[in-house]
Order: structure tokens, then C-alpha cells, then sequence
């Protein structure tokens, strides 16, 4: 059993435990896959038959990693162990027990987008409005009601949720999930979420088929329990009702997926499921630095929801946790870049020891452009580039056209979406109408009435009508205010808004960063032409991506929180640690949400092994507004002594407390040692200052003879003093040091400064 050398005593106890229910409470890297390899492995080797063992993951990697493991130590005979995620084992059984419940075996499974596909189908059949009933929505609607095995018979007969549906106007909802329920199983298909439903139809109305897989599993083991539905917990709880050999692991501290239907609770309180219940817990950190893990420690004991346990680590102190604050999300990104060169430069890490975390995908444009802008080499995780999201690509579509109106590629995307009744018969038209006529696709569409029938000419007319709207808009408007009217009038906005799902959101707040970014560049003062088609140019050459498909490539990490779970980074920069952006404002109205975000944090931390980098903005821009941001009140919960402020000289306003290294509120030991709960923390007042007033008879000065130490004032930024002066007439750069904003710097043809003093 040389697999068991090296294991700890807790995780040598956990391993050796096999009989009866057992809860194996696994802090962040404390080798919870090697204890749940060495816990099968000795299981097969007491004699256990490897068919008799059934191991449920989460995910497809983390059962292939646990299956090469058990065989390194087995041998071939891990090959015959019931091994997978929750779908794929029981797409297994319902395809062997599928004529029970009225399936063919050769069932067919629709992913996401099959099933949207048929709901749109059924919505059309029904002359039902696709704006109120969002194909989406009425997905995650169904997959809601699945995953709470709620049939839709019972979802019919259920009055709240009946009047829940009436109250938004979608009455029909529970019609919609009945026609769709029966054209599943007409075409002999199941979705995602059946695989989980159907099993629960199958041992619950089945007892043979039940008592077969009670007797076959003798004993169970399932891997991350904190993020298991109902469903799931109903399946298994079946399954190991006769053995009760059933081992569960997890950390609920690592609980983040609510809003996929993950209940807390079901690893809280798995006690009461099994009142014998023996629990190991691993609370020996083998990834981090000490300082790492006592910050993590700090924010987790904010909860009073958990199961407690002492995660502590052996690993060497480390570095304090830096903390960097910025006046934007672009200045962010450029600290986090530079820090990250500068790190590769004297410590020799390579470019995949580095991750940059974020709470929402629309965080990425920052840091992108940040890392474009210093050769950086990057990668999103788990997601798509910003620039390459359908969404963005959908309303950069639109500028394209405004500037140039013969891109096909950009009418063939936009031409249809929103849905404005010009469908691919039409579109096929238009394109024969141009070949015959040796004709861009554009003159088609701007003389539709030449060349196709009435109501299809009409609806081209249309959007020709629209794209030269566009264009008028974008000779006489900024860059911003043309993006805003461009995202507004197509309806493209109003259609994302429309659509309340997860993702829907995200679409939303996408589109919102996108426009974000073009009023950045609208207000530059630093270039002489700051038009949309300039903008446009910009992003061309920033998505001209060499997409390199090497999954080994050496390249800075860019993903969401969630989608960093389970992984781990030598080094790592969690951005946007601000109120209403992390925590979320969608997650202030409740503990039990605003829990879900601090355990969210947790796992953000505990994915570093050497260096932890915080950083947060004091202004974004939302919806083209300038507005004052408000530092997370978990950084607030973190105790001081660990931390360690990460601003540069210019960036430190003078005779501010919170943020003077002097004076800092992070290094008040009486203010942040002790975190309060959660409920209790003050909100920050804006730290931000007001708006600059200009003296009164503001006029900008002439600036030919302006030099280093000069004192000077913005309309806007208020008064500041020259610091450097750099490159030649007519193109002279000033950096000046602003008493309320900090460095800036000015292209002076364009700056409208007035000189004070010289």
C-alpha cells in the first residue's frame, strides 16, 4: 500500500474508514483527490469488487485524473469501477433501464442549444410573444423546475407558482413546459436535466430497478457534495439507503453555485441523513503560503453559516497580501499588467503561473487591453475573448456597417437580429439578386423594392433605412453617444435586457462594458481624432488574434471566480473588490446570499500558492457615467496585519486617511483586526471627490511656454502641477500631478489648461 506513504493522519484516518456513512470536510488544498484515489484504491484492495463501487464527480477531467490515479495504484481493475459525473453514470443506467419508463435505449440526448431550439419551435407554433417568453428564460424556467422535481403536471397544480407566472404575464409557462416535455419524449430525447429527473422517475416508481442498484452499489463516494441540487441528493441518498456505505467530500466554505441549483444545506446538514456519521476533517493546506491561508481564514469566519474547521499551512509565511487601488478599471488593468511583467522579470515565473481572477465576464476588456498593450500572452478561461463573445461581435456588426456598408460578413450577422422578418429565403434572394445584377449585397438592400416582393421589400427597406440613420448619427455625434444610439435603435440592447436569465445578464453587462470602454475613448485627451471609426480600427487590430489552439502555451490566465474553481496558481490578481461588483448588489439583500458571495471570495484566495494580489477601482463607468466605486466591504473583513497597501507614489492622494500609507485604515490594527459581521459594516462613504467647479472666468491659457513645476487648472480635473514635459511641438505630452484625481497625462494642443503660477 505504498499509496498510503505521505498521507497525513486525518487523511490516512478518512482513508481507512470504509464502513458506514462517513463526511470527509476538505479545506482548500488539503489533497482531497489523493484521499478520495487512496480511499478507492484500499477499498479494492480489502477486497471490494470494483463493479460494486460507484464514485460520482462533478466534472469529466476530475474523474479521468482519479480513475489514471486508482490504476497507477490497482491496476487494470479500476477499469471496472462506476466512474463519472452524476449525467454520465446515470445516462449509463437509463439507457439499460430505459424501456421502464416508456424510452427507447438508443434515447437521444439534447444539449442546451437543442433544447432552446425546440422551445423557440414551440413558442412560434404558439403565436407566443418571444420577447415575453425568452426562449431562454423559459429554458432556465423548465431546468428550474427539473432540478426541483417538479413534473409539469405538478408544475400545472401548483398555485404559487401558477401566480407567480400570472404576475409577470407569463401565464402560459406551465403550458410551455408540458408541450415541451411531450416532444422530448415523442422524439424519443432527453435534455441535461432529465438524465437527473428521469433517474428519480426510475427509482421511485421502479422498486425492482431501485433495489438492483441499492445491492449493486455497495459502496458510494461523492466528490464536491457542497454543490449537489435536490435532485441529486434525492438520487443518492436512494441509492445508499441499504448499505449506508456512502462517503461523501467537500467544503461547504467552497459552496458557490446557487444559482445552478446547488443547496448548501445538503452537506450542512448531512448529519441528520445519518445520526452515526463519522467526519474527518482535512484542514492542512499543502498549496499556500501561511499568510494566504490566514487571509482566507479571516474572511471565511464572516460566515455564520458553516461547518467550523482550523485550515492551517506548514508551506513557508510568504509575502503579505498586496492590496492596489486604482481610479479605474482601465488603471487596474495597467497595475495588474505591469506587476505581472515585473514579477515574470525578477522571480523567473513563467507567464501560466499567473491567473487574474474576476467576478463578471465584462471585467476581462480591462485587463485585456492592458496585457494587448504589453505584449502579454493571455487566455480566457473558460470563456470566450470579450471582443469575440456573440454579443459584442453582434453590435460591433452594426458600427462596421455604419462605416462601411458593403461588409457582407457584417450584414449576413446583423441583418436578421433582432428578429425584423427578414429571413434566409429573403436573404438568399438578395445574394442571387446581386451576383445576376453584378451588385454589392448593400445596393440590393437599398433598392429592395426593385428586386423583391412587397413585404420582404419592405423589411429590407427597413434596415437600409436604419444603417443610414446610423450614418448620419456617427457624422455629427462622439464616439459614445453614436455607440449608445447604434446599441439602442437596432433593438439589440432591448433584446439582451429582455432576457433575465444568468447568461442573459451577462450578455447585458457585456454590452454595457463594451460601451463603457468607447466613452473612455471618446473622453481621451491625449489623441486628435476620437470618432467611433477610430475606436473601431483599434479593436480591429486588438481581435486579430493569432488563436493559438496550444492548450500548453505559456500565457497569463484571465477567468471568472467560478470558473477558477478548482484550480490553483503560483500567483494570483483578484480584481474588482468593490461594493455592488463583488459582493454583487444582487447579493445584499439577504445573508444566505451574501454568504454565497464571501465563500465566493474564499475560493478566489485559495487558489493562489505563493502570491495574492487584491486590487480595487474608485470609479467605473456604467451606462457612460463616471461613478464613484466604494471598496469591498470583505476587504475590510480581512485582518490588517497580513496586508499590505501596493500604491504607487502618484497614485496616493495627499490628507486622505483611507488611503495615506501614514494613516491607513488597513493598517489600523483597532479598525480592521476584529471583522464585524457582515450586516453590521458600515457602507465606506464615496471616496471619490466631487466634481471639479472651474474658477469663475475659466479660460485656458496659452500653454507654448508651459514647464515642469508650473501650476495649473483642468475644466475638469481640477488644479494640478506640471511634472514632466515630453516630446516636441505640435505634439507636446504634459504628466501633471492633480491634487483630487492624481497623474495624468495631456496631450497639451488639446488639454485647455490655465496657468496659476509659474
Amino acid at each position: 500500500m505504498n499509496y498510503l506513504q505521505g498521507l497525513n493522519p486525518s487523511q490516512q484516518a478518512a482513508v481507512k474508514q470504509t464502513a458506514g456513512p462517513v463526511m470527509i470536510v476538505a479545506g482548500a488544498g488539503s489533497g482531497k483527490t489523493r484521499v478520495i484515489t487512496c480511499r478507492v484504491a484500499y477499498l479494492i484492495e480489502k477486497g471490494v469488487d470494483p463493479f460494486n463501487i460507484l464514485v460520482l464527480t462533478f466534472t469529466n477531467k476530475a474523474a479521468k485524473e482519479m480513475r489514471e490515479r486508482i490504476m497507477k495504484a490497482v491496476g487494470p481493475e479500476a477499469k471496472n469501477l462506476w466512474m463519472g459525473t452524476f449525467h454520465s453514470v446515470f445516462a449509463k443506467i437509463l439507457r439499460i433501464e430505459a424501456t421502464k419508463i416508456g424510452y427507447p435505449s438508443n434515447f437521444t440526448i439534447y444539449d442546451t442549444d437543442d433544447s432552446k431550439s425546440l422551445i423557440r419551435a414551440i413558442l412560434k407554433e404558439q403565436q407566443l410573444d418571444d420577447k415575453l417568453y425568452n426562449a431562454n428564460f423559459v429554458y432556465n424556467r423548465i431546468s428550474n423546475a427539473k432540478n426541483n422535481l417538479i413534473s409539469p403536471a405538478e408544475y400545472l397544480k401548483n398555485e404559487h407558482i401558477q401566480a407567480e407566472d400570472n404576475s409577470t404575464g407569463r401565464g402560459k409557462l406551465g403550458e410551455l413546459y408540458q408541450i415541451y416535455a411531450q416532444r422530448c419524449f415523442k422524439a424519443g430525447a432527453m435534455d441535461f436535466d432529465d438524465l437527473l429527473f428521469k433517474t428519480n422517475v426510475l427509482l421511485r416508481e421502479h422498486a425492482d430497478v431501485l433495489y438492483k442498484y441499492q445491492n449493486k452499489f455497495k459502496f458510494l463516494m461523492v466528490d464536491e457534495y457542497q454543490d449537489t441540487n435536490f435532485s441529486q441528493y434525492l438520487i443518492v441518498k436512494r441509492l445508499a439507503a441499504i448499505n449506508e456505505n456512502i462517503c461523501v467530500v467537500g467544503d461547504d466554505a467552497q459552496s458557490i453555485y446557487a444559482f445552478r441549483g446547488a443547496n448548501i444545506q445538503n452537506i450542512l446538514n448531512f448529519e441528520k441523513d445519518y445520526p452515526d456519521l463519522k467526519v474527518f476533517k482535512l484542514e492542512q493546506n499543502y498549496r499556500s503560503t501561511q499568510n494566504i491561508v490566514n487571509v482566507a481564514n479571516s474572511i471565511i469566519a464572516n460566515n455564520k453559516n458553516q461547518l467550523k474547521k482550523n485550515v492551517f499551512s506548514e508551506n513557508e509565511t510568504g509575502d503579505k497580501i498586496k492590496v492596489a487601488r486604482a481610479f479605474s478599471d482601465n488603471e487596474e488593468g495597467k497595475i495588474v499588467a505591469e506587476a505581472i511583467v515585473q514579477q515574470r522579470a525578477t522571480s523567473g515565473c513563467a507567464y501560466h503561473d499567473f491567473a487574474i481572477l474576476y467576478r463578471t465576464n465584462a471585467q476581462s476588456r480591462s485587463m485585456e487591453e492592458a496585457l494587448r498593450k504589453l505584449n502579454v500572452p493571455y487566455k480566457i478561461y473558460g470563456g470566450l475573448s470579450f471582443y469575440q463573445r456573440k454579443e459584442i461581435k453582434d453590435l460591433i456588426a452594426y458600427f462596421r456597417l455604419t462605416f462601411n456598408p458593403n461588409d457582407e460578413e457584417a450584414i449576413k450577422r446583423v441583418i436578421n437580429y433582432p428578429r425584423r422578418g427578414i429571413g434566409d429565403t429573403t436573404m438568399d434572394r438578395i445574394m442571387i439578386a446581386a451576383d445576376q445584377h453584378n451588385l454589392t449585397i448593400w445596393d440590393i438592400i437599398c433598392e429592395a423594392d426593385k428586386y423583391l416582393d412587397a413585404r420582404s421589400a419592405t423589411s429590407v427597406g427597413n434596415f437600409a433605412t436604419l444603417i443610414q440613420s446610423f450614418q448620419v448619427m456617427a457624422k455629427q455625434h462622439s464616439a459614445y453617444d453614436t455607440a449608445l444610439h447604434i446599441a439602442q435603435h437596432s433593438t439589440l440592447l432591448k433584446d439582451l435586457y429582455a432576457d433575465k436569465s444568468v447568461e442573459g445578464l451577462s450578455r447585458y453587462e457585456n454590452i454595457q462594458e463594451l460601451l463603457n470602454g468607447i466613452k473612455e475613448f471618446s473622453e481621451r485627451e491625449d489623441i486628435e481624432d476620437r470618432g467611433l471609426d477610430i475606436f473601431m480600427q483599434d479593436v480591429a487590430l486588438l481581435t486579430n488574434d493569432d488563436n493559438d489552439k496550444n492548450p500548453n502555451a505559456d500565457t497569463v490566465s484571465l477567468m471568472t471566480i467560478h470558473a477558477a474553481k478548482g484550480l490553483e496558481f503560483d500567483n494570483v490578481f483578484v480584481v474588482g473588490l468593490e461594493e455592488n461588483l463583488f459582493p454583487s448588489q444582487m447579493s445584499l439583500n439577504s445573508r444566505t446570499d451574501l454568504e454565497e458571495e464571501r465563500r465566493l471570495f474564499y475560493v478566489a484566495t485559495t487558489r493562489a500558492g505563493k502570491k495574492l494580489h487584491l486590487s480595487y477601482a474608485t470609479s467605473r463607468y456604467r451606462w457612460g457615467t463616471l461613478t464613484s466605486c466604494e471598496p469591498s466591504r470583505f476587504l475590510e473583513e480581512i485582518d490588517a496585519k497580513y496586508l499590505e497597501l501596493d500604491y504607487k507614489p502618484q497614485q496616493k492622494p495627499t490628507g486622505n486617511p483611507f488611503f495615506d500609507d501614514e494613516r491607513s485604515a488597513w493598517q489600523q490594527k483597532e479598525t480592521f483586526s476584529k471583522p464585524k459581521p457582515a450586516a453590521a459594516i458600515p457602507k465606506t462613504t464615496s471616496i471619490l471627490p466631487k466634481a471639479h467647479v472651474p474658477s469663475e472666468g475659466f479660460a485656458p491659457s496659452d500653454t507654448s511656454g508651459l514647464q515642469v513645476g508650473m501650476e495649473v487648472e483642468h475644466e475638469r480635473f481640477g488644479y494640478g502641477k506640471v511634472l514632466n514635459l515630453e516630446g516636441s511641438k505640435p505634439d507636446l505630452k504634459a504628466t501633471i500631478f492633480f491634487k483630487d484625481l492624481g497623474q495624468k497625462q495631456l496631450l497639451l494642443k488639446f488639454a485647455k489648461l490655465r496657468v496659476i503660477h509659474s
